[in-house]
């Protein structure tokens, strides 16, 4: 019998259109499921989604009618990766109440209205995935990054919440935490080549990962060989968090 297979499973992936939301799309398909990619910017997600092979369904995630268009377009969704881009940096002090508002939308409150919307199927199936990127800042919080850092830690402990009340449905539901990545906000969070070498330095690893790195672990926790694992948080952070 072949190991870590999902064909006939389908997949739905928000902020799919780049980075690590792509990476694990495309290892999704490489396992044999059907994946519908959802993000805001039509033409990127156009020819990401032509690339690997997905559908895909333009939809902002962080309102409730961005939330049925995406899983309406999927249709029957056995694997959620709910994948938000990163509320923008500030020092602690200087969020004000319309950032926490936009953060509280675009990170918690799109992951739990996907979650809730995929349930119930999920459920009569007794078969689901659910996972969540967040971030090593969950537990190790980034001074510039305050948003962030609340609302991924909300994210987690939601996720672990809703595994305690599922698992016995067969439902798992765990979040991937990503240390510094090579994507597109870790390059405009760290510009500076200087900085970023010095960042790589207090890396055991030595390096930034690959997006391609965390999409596995995001593949991994979605097949039938990772039914007993649920509610954890999966750090793939080249050893920071030792």
């Amino acid at each position: 019998m072949s190991l870590f297979q999902l064909n006939g499973k389908r997949a739905l992936v928000t902020g799919g259109s780049r980075g690590i939301g792509l990476a694990a799309a495309h290892d999704l398909i490489r396992l044999g499921a059907q994946v519908t990619l959802a993000a805001r910017n039509e033409d990127v997600l156009r020819r990401a989604a032509d690339a690997i092979g997905a559908r895909w369904v333009v939809a902002d995630v962080s309102t409730p009618d961005g939330v049925r268009a995406a899983v309406e377009a999927a249709g029957q969704v056995d694997i959620l990766v709910s994948n938000a881009g990163g509320p923008p940096p500030a020092q602690p002090s200087a969020v004000t109440e319309e950032g926490w508002g936009q953060g509280f939308q675009t990170t918690f409150m799109s992951t739990a209205r996907l979650a809730a919307a995929v349930l119930p199927g999920m459920r009569e199936r007794r078969w689901g995935r659910i996972i969540a990127v967040t971030s090593l800042t969950v537990g190790r919080p980034a001074l510039n990054l305050p948003v962030s850092n609340a609302m991924r830690a909300a994210v987690t402990n939601h996720l672990r919440t809703l595994a305690l009340e599922v698992a016995a449905d067969g439902v798992t539901c765990n979040t991937v935490a990503p240390g510094y990545t090579a994507t597109e906000r870790l390059n405009a969070l760290h510009a500076d080549p200087a900085d970023a070498e010095r960042l790589k330095g207090r890396i055991p690893a030595r390096r930034f990962g690959e997006p391609n790195e965390v999409g596995a672990a995001v593949a991994f926790l979605a097949t039938k060989e990772a039914a007993y694992i649920t509610g954890q948080e999966i750090l793939v952070d080249g050893g920071w968090s030792i």
